[in-house]
C-alpha cells in the first residue's frame, strides 16, 4: 500500500532559521516563498490558528523577521495535485527569453502582456513563481515593483534583500525613473503635460478592484509627452512620479482620453475601432528604466522594445 505522504515534502515538522537575506521580510511572504505548492489560503489558515511558531511563540502574518529567528512549520497535508503543481516549462522558457538585463544584484525582464507578476486572483502562477521554479537554487528572488497583468515591459527583480530595500527606497525618493508608452484616445494637448490627481482603491460588490480619482486618495502624479499623433489617437511617453495601482490608466481616463484596449477604464467604441487595427490588448508598455545601480552606483538605463503586436497597431494607424 502506498504512503500518501511519500510525495509530500511538507509531511513532517520543519524548522527554518532566518538568514540575513530575509531580515525585514513579512512572515507570510517568507512562508509563501518556502512552501511552494501549498495554496495561499492554507498558509494563512495555519497562521490564523497559530500552528506556525516563531521562536516558540505565535506570530501574525505581518511580523517582520529578524536574523536567527527560528520558524516551526507544522506538517501540512497537501493533495498530490497541489504539491506537484508548478509553473510549466513553457512559461519558464518565455520568462528566460524575456530577460533584458542581469547581473549579481538584479534581473530585469521585458514582461509579456497577459502574464501576471505573481499568482493569485484566479491565476496560479506569475513571473516570480516562474523564475523561482526555473532557478530552484537561487537563494533569493523577489519582485521590486509590479505591473498590471495586461501591461508589458520593464519589470525588475532583486537577488538579495539588501538590493530590494535599496531600490525600493530609491523609488520612494523618485530616484528611479519609470517611462511608459501609451496609446490614448483623441489628440492629446501638448499643454496637458502633468496630471496631479489623488487616487483611491475601491472594491465593487462583485469583488472587482477599481481605482478612482478621489480627493481623499493617495497623492498621484503622472507626466505626459506627446510622441506622435494619429487621426483618432495619440502616442504618449509617460513618466511616473508616483507608482499607484492603475495610475496611468485612471489618469488618462480622468483626462477623458483613456488608453486603447483598456477593458476596465477605457472607451468601448474607441477599443472596437482599434481592434479593427489589430489591437487585442491594453496599449500600455513599460518602455524604460533609469536608476543608479544599488551596488556599483553606476547609472543604468534599460529599454524594453515595443512588442510586435503594438508596433503592428502603430503601423496600421500610420
Amino acid at each position: 500500500m502506498s504512503d500518501p505522504d511519500h510525495n509530500n515534502p511538507f509531511a513532517s515538522v520543519r524548522f527554518q532559521t532566518v538568514e540575513e537575506d530575509f531580515v525585514g521580510q513579512r512572515l507570510d511572504n517568507y512562508l509563501l516563498r518556502i512552501l511552494k505548492g501549498v495554496p495561499k489560503s492554507r498558509i494563512y489558515r495555519l497562521l490564523r490558528k497559530g500552528e506556525v511558531r516563531v521562536n516558540k511563540g505565535r506570530a501574525k502574518p505581518d511580523r517582520r523577521l529578524e536574523v536567527g529567528d527560528q520558524i516551526r512549520i507544522p506538517p501540512i497535508r497537501v493533495a498530490d495535485r497541489e504539491a506537484s503543481n508548478s509553473p510549466g516549462s513553457q512559461l519558464q522558457q518565455r520568462l528566460v527569453d524575456s530577460i533584458i538585463f542581469e547581473d549579481d544584484a538584479l534581473l530585469i525582464i521585458n514582461k509579456p502582456s497577459g502574464i501576471a507578476v505573481h499568482g493569485g486572483s484566479g491565476v496560479s502562477f506569475g513571473v516570480i513563481e516562474g523564475f523561482r521554479a526555473q532557478r530552484p537554487n537561487s537563494r533569493y528572488l523577489e519582485l521590486v515593483h509590479r505591473l498590471d497583468r495586461d501591461t508589458s515591459g520593464c519589470l525588475m527583480l532583486a537577488k538579495s534583500r539588501a538590493v530590494l530595500m535599496q531600490i525600493q527606497r530609491a523609488m520612494q525618493a523618485n530616484a528611479v525613473k519609470k517611462y511608459y508608452a501609451a496609446l490614448v484616445k483623441g489628440h492629446w494637448d501638448k499643454g496637458k503635460s502633468t496630471i496631479n490627481a489623488p487616487l483611491k482603491k475601491n472594491q465593487l460588490s462583485s469583488g472587482e478592484r477599481m481605482v478612482r480619482v478621489d480627493p481623499t486618495g493617495k497623492p498621484s502624479v503622472s507626466h505626459f509627452k506627446v510622441i506622435k499623433r494619429f487621426q483618432s489617437a495619440s502616442m504618449l511617453e509617460v513618466l511616473l512620479e508616483t507608482g499607484r495601482t492603475h495610475q496611468i490608466r485612471v489618469h488618462t481616463q480622468f483626462a477623458e482620453q483613456p488608453i486603447a484596449g483598456d477593458a476596465k477604464y477605457g472607451d468601448r467604441s474607441f477599443n472596437e475601432q482599434l481592434r479593427a487595427c489589430g489591437l487585442k490588448r491594453l496599449f500600455l508598455h513599460a518602455s524604460r528604466l533609469e536608476f543608479c545601480h544599488p551596488i556599483s552606483g553606476d547609472r543604468i538605463e534599460v529599454e524594453a522594445p515595443l512588442p510586435k503586436e503594438l508596433r503592428a497597431t502603430v503601423e496600421a494607424l500610420s
